[in-house]
């Protein structure tokens, strides 16, 4: 994945609090990956933060740092910059009302309006503030934990599949996300519809005028990550057991199927997971 020399970032677009977070009340766990679903949903939980200033703005090292494509090509933090600048313009043409979303980078444990988070939840979307977090390090761990082979597009898919989570937001489809667990649950159909809107994202990325191709090996990583988070993947490397009725995200092989959904044939309503007796 390449973008483009002379493409603009706007770093505005992410909140850089590395290094500055809180220490957080509480924490995740290794299969709390990709959205924080316990009481973010369940009934407006983390009142009490909702007037946390979390800081907006790139913050003066990604402002001075990221400002072209050629700098998204050749720094990691700018390159997940870049991600979200063209998953925004994208959403911003595909979906009429869509409303920008923060992503914060954070290192440790961060405050939210959803509650506190530590790394271990891995990135995630709070509905209560509109934002995804993410600790960069969390890349990383995908590929020693979840033996991803990682590269920029597994990065991006990440990214993509937390947007996904922002759309379905507005749509007013993630509060089903609370409701059962198993490979067809609810929760599972609004997990494997963000990746299906990642898909969709992938698709159009090029157009977005920040990437300048995708290649079928930056589709074939992101396939790849989709796969190394799915439930059955890390339930065998956790505990050498698959309980497919304790799945909260889907398995390995409908996240990859749900992505090439999206990605083949490029329309919202072919992502509708509720619309389809098994998922």
């Amino acid at each position: 994945m390449r973008f483009r020399k002379g493409a603009r970032l706007d770093p505005s677009q992410v909140s850089d609090r590395r290094g500055l977070g809180p220490v957080a009340a509480g924490g995740g766990g290794l299969v709390g990956l990709i959205v924080l679903l316990v009481s973010l949903l369940g009934g407006g939980g983390g009142e009490g933060l909702q007037g946390l200033d979390l800081g907006e703005g790139g913050g003066p090292g990604l402002a001075a740092e990221c400002e072209t494509g050629e700098d998204a090509n050749q720094r990691d933090d700018c390159r997940i910059v870049g991600v979200v600048n063209s998953v925004q313009a994208f959403w911003r043409d595909e979906l009429n009302g869509y409303r920008d979303a923060t992503t914060v980078f954070f290192t440790g444990s961060v405050n939210t309006a959803c509650g506190g988070a530590t790394s271990a939840v891995g990135p995630f979307y709070c509905p209560g503030d509109q934002r995804i977090y993410i600790d960069l390090g969390f890349y990383d761990q995908l590929r020693a934990r979840f033996g991803a082979r990682g590269g920029p597009f597994a990065e991006a898919y990440v990214i993509a599949h937390e947007y996904g989570h922002h759309v379905e937001n507005l749509l007013g489809v993630l509060r089903r996300a609370r409701e059962g667990t198993g490979p067809q649950s609810d929760g599972v159909r609004v997990e494997l519809m963000a990746d299906c809107l990642a898909g969709l994202w992938a698709r159009g990325a090029v157009d977005t005028g920040f990437i300048e191709e995708l290649t079928d090996q930056d589709i074939a990583d992101g396939l790849d990550a989709a796969a190394a988070v799915g439930d059955d993947r890390i339930q065998e490397k956790v505990s050498g057991q698959v309980d497919p009725e304790s799945w909260s995200h889907g398995s390995a092989e409908q996240r990859q199927r749900w992505f090439l959904t999206g990605y083949r044939q490029g329309s919202r309503s072919a992502c509708d997971t509720f619309a389809t007796p098994t998922v």
